[in-house]
Formats: structure tokens, C-alpha cells, sequence
């Protein structure tokens, strides 16, 4: 394997663990410390790897040369009985990741864009910067098991019990079709954030 893809595979790996330690830090200021006590609020990344999202998913991609790369880790267990509120609260832990992924994108975007930087610098922030732009958006994609899932269920009133049972039911199989077929869709919304955040056209 090519060692810039080596390399890429360590940026994906560590900004998906920074994503689930987001949700744990989260629900453990919102009084849940289940996370913490699992040991989940660590950088060490023996505690959060999924093979299939961490390290399966993203070789595939690679292989169909798709637009975007995309993984995850283990989700961090929460115990939304710990929380005061538990709808609102639950909601919350579900946007803190891919708010802290898009958090990453904007502070190594404002680099490229007010600061003159050397090619090397310049290539690996873009791709921080573009990886972590497709955390964020696919992560609130409304299908289990990503984050808009859980914030949307954690919102929905109980009449919509129903779409939650499919959701639950079909959503892993819709997600697989929408990853094989409609990266597109993804890369293009990625593509107009990036040229939002840094002033120029991604390219890859």
C-alpha cells in the first residue's frame, strides 16, 4: 500500500476516535460518566477501533477510488438515565461529534485560507480539512447507527415510533447503498464547505 495512504488511514483513525471521545466528554459534563469509567476518554486507540469502520470500510473505498473516505470507531456507551434531560441531553451528546469534526475542519481551514503555507503543509491540512468536513456531514446523516439517527430519535415525538422501528430495522442497509451509490452527493456538499472555510477549490 502506498505510504501516503498509510498516512491518510492514521489522520482518518485518530479523527474518528477524537469524534466518539467528543460524545463521551459530552455526556460526562451532562452528568453520565459511563464513558469515562469504560475508559473511553482516552486517545489510545486500542480503546476505540472497529475493524469494519476503522479499518475495512475505508481500505474498500480506497480500492473503488471513491471521492470520499469515511470510518468510524466503536461507539462510546452512554447511559442517557445519567442525564437530567434525557431527550435534550442525549441530542446534545449526538451533535458534539460531528460538531468537533467540523471544529477541526475550521481551524485548519483558517490556516490555509489567512496564512501563506508550504505545499506539504498546505496538502496535509487540506486533507484534515476535507476528511473531517465528511465526518461531520455523513455522521448527521438521520440512519443508524451515525449521529443524526440518534438526534433525531432523541427529538421526534412519540407519534413517529413507527419510523423509528424502520429506521432501526433497514437503516445499516440503506447507509450501505447510499455509501456505494451516492458519494457523490456527499463529496459535492463536502467540496462547497471546503471552498466556504478556505477560500479555494478542493481538489483531489
Amino acid at each position: 500500500m502506498d505510504l501516503s495512504l498509510i498516512f491518510f488511514l492514521i489522520i482518518l483513525i485518530f479523527s474518528v476516535i477524537i469524534h466518539e471521545i467528543a460524545h463521551g466528554s459530552v455526556a460526562n459534563l451532562l452528568g453520565d460518566p459511563t464513558a469515562r469509567l469504560a475508559g473511553r476518554l482516552s486517545l489510545n486507540p486500542l480503546k476505540h477501533l472497529d475493524w469494519f469502520g476503522s479499518f475495512i470500510l475505508p481500505l474498500f473505498l480506497i480500492i473503488l477510488k471513491s471521492p470520499v473516505l469515511i470510518g468510524w470507531a466503536k461507539p462510546v456507551p452512554i447511559n442517557p438515565s445519567n442525564f437530567k434531560n434525557p431527550k435534550w441531553d442525549s441530542a446534545k451528546v449526538a451533535l458534539a461529534g460531528p460538531s468537533v469534526n467540523f471544529l477541526i475542519a475550521l481551524f485548519f481551514g483558517l490556516l490555509i485560507r489567512f496564512f501563506s503555507l508550504p505545499s506539504s503543509l498546505f496538502f496535509l491540512f487540506s486533507f484534515i480539512v476535507a476528511l473531517n468536513l465528511v465526518l461531520a456531514v455523513f455522521n448527521l446523516i438521520p440512519l443508524p447507527p451515525l449521529d443524526g439517527s440518534y438526534f433525531l430519535f432523541s427529538i421526534l415525538p412519540n407519534r413517529f415510533n413507527q419510523l423509528k422501528i424502520f429506521l432501526q430495522q433497514f437503516g445499516l442497509i440503506i447507509l450501505l447503498l447510499l455509501i456505494v451509490f451516492g458519494a457523490q452527493w456527499l463529496f459535492l456538499i463536502v467540496q462547497g464547505l471546503y471552498f466556504l472555510i478556505t477560500g479555494q477549490p478542493l481538489v483531489i
